[in-house]
């Protein structure tokens, strides 16, 4: 279980630091966010995205940063599932947030574990 949690955290940082840049400096993301009626939250979300892959990093040194980073990122996801459904995304463009948060709460579920 072990390797299968860092190679998860390993993802989550991987996918959110290109996440996160993406939606901050990209028209595609500026577009995507005014889809789904939320333009003034893009920003937001993609520093949030950002915190939390330099979170999972600082994870190494504190499980207290690692458990709230988890819950974090696992709960934007699961806001990121809502938003899909709402504007009815189907299960294609709605998978990436289902894995990322299902992912993100192993990781979380596995660091209560260890604490």
């Amino acid at each position: 279980m072990q390797i299968t949690f860092e190679v998860a955290r390993a993802l989550s940082i991987l996918a959110f630091l290109s996440y996160g840049v993406t939606c901050l400096v990209t028209t595609r993301m500026v577009a995507e966010f005014q889809r789904y009626g939320l333009a003034r939250f893009r920003r937001m979300v993609g520093a949030l995205e950002l915190l939390g892959a330099i979170g999972m990093l600082v994870g190494y040194a504190s499980r207290t940063l690692l458990i709230v980073t988890a819950a974090g990122l696992t709960t934007l996801m699961l806001l990121g599932i809502a938003t899909r459904a709402r504007i009815g995304d189907g299960l294609t463009r709605t998978l990436p947030a289902m894995v990322f948060g299902a992912m993100n709460g192993f990781v979380l579920v596995v660091a209560l574990m260890k604490s």
